[in-house]
């Protein structure tokens, strides 16, 4: 196919495509059969957008207690930067891909990759809290369009008979952010603070926009979708959504009912959302299809991601958690880290390459048992565990979070060409706000378990510390001494062993929460599990049962037929 055609009217230029070379969906690419180096190009292109749209939420998200000290604000306000990149970034996609329908892909690539070079200029200039929550905001905007950017460069990579594997591919790739920016940017950070991670992101986006423009996507298909109700339904929705993600993200740290604004941002969201709901019940062409999302399919598949990215949580706020509590730095994880970005890799391999259409159902429920196994060697930890200890647990999560993503991507577009294109609007905002509000729904419910159960162990183990006890005696006579050499006074080298020893059990009672939460999640997978088999075996046992009813009805008509 010759790229010279590209600048044909799509009316024209369609007529030149072969039937498996025309879009899928109104507003992707034509998807013409590209030279091998033209496919190489259009591959690292769309794993540059993707890296570029991933990699300052996941800094963030990485650093927030480091950026705190950098910012001069506490870890309450801090945990604002990686919420309102969240909120901003679950609501955009409602909008994208219609705003891709109606005025082409180009004029989305140059507007969003511009906008986030500017991001990255302004975030140089504005260091201050307020303006960088204002930076963050904007870039949850943009971070969205471009990692749809990069998933439409990924798949130009690949001929029609593996697209398939790019989509899978490319959707795995966005989920190496985290883990790749653990291992880096604790020595960006160091090297000039928090201006030399936003000169890294301004290059990042600067080199994306220059590739973009000089690689573009092949046309799309333009038409006008855009109706005056779908900023209604936006002006309502995207509040709305706001507030729960503030609600999720922040509640855990202010805790749920010691903050009036929790309640109240709580009750608005609710009002919100249900507004936006009922505009879109009534209205012909909807933004949001509420009959098709509520079918059971839609419900299912929406309650396997949410649930996947909760029980996830145990690797990205659980293990790590874990490991700070017993004082390891991001250095002394780096082995960790390495492993969990090899597995996140290896299980986007795995999944792109094995992927059965007719079997979506089958690799969820795989990562879910993974998940369940990962989950529960990890509720064996004690004190003593290290990184080298985790090692092979956080293999197997990092290889089911990048196994089942894509799978349960393909599962809702299925869905999707079964049912009409229409809806794919609907999905996107499905299956995003299941990935995003999922995640923090995930650290929510972990956060808010462990510190419970923290309490609870803390008070255990306080109560059976009976200074009357000898070995009680013994141990603050050993902590004690510690500090003989520099406190004379021995009143005060007892009270520094009482310290020393409620700071053990401290730490004792925060490995046994995480243990507790460990554990909570291995159940809550392998109920999952057990779940998501059953409801792929269902069909087959519903179909096995036609047939033995219908064989019997043979029998017994032939019989009648004999009589």
């Amino acid at each position: 196919m010759s790229r010279s055609n590209f600048h044909l009217p799509w009316a024209q230029y369609v007529e030149t495509l072969k039937p498996h070379e025309r879009p899928m969906l109104p507003g992707s690419p034509a998807t013409p059969d590209h030279s091998l180096p033209y496919r190489l190009a259009y591959g690292a292109v769309g794993m540059l957008v993707t890296a570029t749209g991933g990699i300052g939420a996941a800094m963030v998200t990485a650093n927030t207690q480091q950026l705190a000290g950098a910012l001069g604000v506490s870890l309450t306000e801090a945990a604002w930067l990686p919420v309102v990149f969240v909120m901003t970034n679950a609501c955009m996609n409602l909008l994208l891909i219609k705003f891709r329908m109606q005025y082409g892909l180009r004029l989305f690539a140059q507007i969003f990759l511009t906008a986030y070079v500017l991001i990255g200029v302004g975030a140089l200039f504005f260091e201050d809290y307020q303006s960088t929550l204002i930076v963050r905001a904007f870039a949850g905007m943009a971070s969205a369009a471009l990692t749809t950017l990069g998933f439409l460069y990924t798949i130009q990579a690949f001929p029609a008979a593996h697209r398939l594997k790019g989509l899978v591919l490319a959707i795995g790739a966005s989920s190496l952010a985290i883990p790749a920016v653990r291992i880096f940017s604790n020595h960006l950070v160091e090297l000039s603070e928090w201006r030399g991670f936003h000169v890294f992101e301004l290059g990042l986006s600067l080199i994306s926009l220059a590739a973009v423009l000089a690689l573009r996507l092949p046309p799309s298909e333009k038409m006008r979708v855009f109706d005056r109700l779908d900023f209604i339904t936006f002006a309502l929705f995207a509040p709305g959504m706001a507030l729960l993600c503030a609600v999720l993200g922040l509640g855990r740290i202010v805790w749920w009912t010691e903050a009036a604004w929790v309640g109240w941002a709580l009750i608005g969201s609710i009002v919100l959302l249900t507004a936006a709901l009922i505009v879109e019940f009534n209205r012909e062409t909807p933004l949001i299809n509420l009959r098709w999302i509520t079918g059971p399919d839609i419900l299912r598949l929406a309650l396997i991601i949410v649930g996947i990215r909760i029980v996830l949580s145990e690797q990205t706020y659980g293990a790590v958690g874990l490991m700070t509590q017993m004082g390891l730095g991001p250095d002394q994880m780096h082995g960790l880290f390495w492993l969990i970005l090899i597995a996140t890799i290896a299980g986007s391999l795995v999944s792109a390459f094995t992927m059965n259409p007719a079997k979506l159902y089958k690799p969820i429920a795989i990562a879910l048992g993974l998940i369940a196994v990962g989950a529960f060697m990890d509720a064996h930890s004690t004190v003593l565990t290290r990184p080298a200890q985790l090692y092979f647990s956080q293999i197997l999560l990092a290889f089911a979070a990048a196994f089942f993503i894509g799978p349960a991507m393909m599962t809702g577009i299925v869905q999707v060409l079964q049912k009409g294109a229409q809806n794919m609007v609907s999905f996107i905002v499905v299956f995003g706000i299941g990935q995003n509000v999922g995640g923090l729904l995930g650290s929510a419910i972990v956060g808010t378990i462990q510190t419970v159960r923290e309490k609870f162990h803390s008070s255990q183990l306080s109560e059976s510390v009976n200074l009357g006890d000898p070995d009680v005696v013994l141990r603050l006579q050993q902590l004690s001494g510690a500090y003989a050499r520099v406190i004379g006074d021995p009143a005060q080298r007892t009270a520094q062993g009482q310290h020393m020893l409620q700071q053990q059990i401290s730490q004792q009672a925060h490995v046994l929460a995480y243990n507790d939460v460990f554990l909570l999640i291995a159940v809550f997978a392998a109920i999952g599990c057990v779940w998501v088999t059953l409801n792929d075996l269902r069909p087959r046992f519903e179909t096995r049962r036609a047939a033995r009813k219908q064989a019997s009805a043979d029998v017994a008509a032939a019989a009648s037929a004999i009589d």
